[in-house]
């Protein structure tokens, strides 16, 4: 099976991170999300991928290349303008003559999907949106199925009186070839708001997958730090990088620890640190690689970027430090800050 992975949007609820970033580059525990979403897609022995592009493509390419070093097939969808989901899939059309998946590429998620396969399959639907349950905030659509799981109706930004279940759509969806025949060639079409609604009103097999696991949809930076907490406390079945060493602390190689330093987990410090002596790094941080913390340093609850400089006597809490970041000595930086998001080179 082959899969494509969205990945052209500019993440505008996202910036200032995605002023220097395409969304499906920033890293998630020291790891571009979008590679998480490959690792997911070569678990279940999809690896012939195609991704659009269009905001910093080269970014995505020059970090992915053809995807021979993750045992991949790469191949690339230019969108000089924004093509909506439906219609960037369209648009790589040529690619898919068999049923094929389509994921976000910034998403996080352990779905099973030889289960959601095996579910299109069973029911011979036109097309599966895989379902996962939020909470009571309801920032997405609900979609309404019967017990079969055909979709009957979609609701968007429902009202509580509207609300009979929470399952949401994934943008995971498992298609037929035949779809395409419902979406124009030269619109910007979305499969959410008009081509899914489109084909339930037609009396089309649209189908809804309820799935078990995990699922995040990194929209914003509250999700963008929710979605790191829940992997440190493992509630996601994803690589961390590095090794385990202790109750949830993960270190990676090359790194130098000074053995007066303070460590607690839930905890990630990438490969090549040095992290100094009387340095205390605790719970829900992440260090990015070939980073430094010089001594008296303090971070808790940090989301810091590779390349960092964190010199004396500095503390970070609840806050994000972007790439090559130089944080002087004896400042302090707390809750909701962003600080020297750059351009990567």
């Amino acid at each position: 099976m082959k899969a494509m992975v969205m990945a052209a949007g500019i993440g505008t609820r996202l910036r200032p991170l995605t002023y220097a970033f395409p969304k499906p580059m920033l890293p998630v525990v020291n790891k571009p999300v979008i590679e998480h979403m490959l690792h997911l897609l070569e678990r279940y022995g999809i690896r012939e991928i195609v991704i659009n592009l269009h905001y910093q493509p080269k970014v995505i390419k020059n970090y992915l290349k053809t995807g021979e070093q993750m045992g991949m097939e790469i191949n690339y969808s230019y969108e000089e303008r924004i093509k909506g989901t439906a219609g960037g899939v369209k648009r790589a059309s040529k690619y898919f003559k068999e049923t094929f998946i389509v994921v976000s590429g910034d998403g996080v998620t352990d779905i099973d999907l030889a289960k959601a396969i095996a579910f299109h399959k069973k029911r011979k639907a036109l097309a599966t949106i895989v379902l996962s349950p939020v909470d009571a905030k309801f920032p997405y659509g609900i979609v309404l199925t019967r017990a079969n799981g055909l979709i009957n109706r979609f609701i968007e930004k429902p009202k509580w009186g509207d609300v009979f279940h929470n399952w949401v759509n994934t943008g995971i969806y498992i298609l037929e070839p035949e779809i395409f025949r419902f979406i124009p060639a030269s619109l910007e079409f979305d499969f959410g708001h008009q081509l899914f609604p489109k084909l339930v009103k037609m009396g089309k097999g649209v189908y809804g997958y309820k799935a078990s696991g995990y699922w995040c949809d990194i929209g914003d930076l509250h999700e963008y730090r929710r979605v790191h907490s829940d992997i440190l406390e493992e509630k996601v079945g994803l690589r961390i990088p590095g090794e385990k060493l202790g109750r949830k602390i993960w270190v990676g190689k090359g790194t130098f620890i000074d053995k007066r330093a303070k460590l607690k987990g839930p905890l990630v410090i990438g490969e090549g640190c040095h992290i100094e002596k009387n340095t205390s790094l605790s719970e829900y941080t992440v260090l990015g690689n070939q980073s430094v913390v010089k001594k008296g340093a303090r971070l808790r609850r940090c989301i810091v970027w590779d390349k960092a400089f964190i010199a004396k006597n500095v503390e970070l809490r609840d806050c994000i430090i972007g790439l090559s970041a130089n944080v002087q000595e004896n400042i302090s930086v707390f809750a909701g800050s962003v600080l020297n998001v750059s351009k990567r080179h």
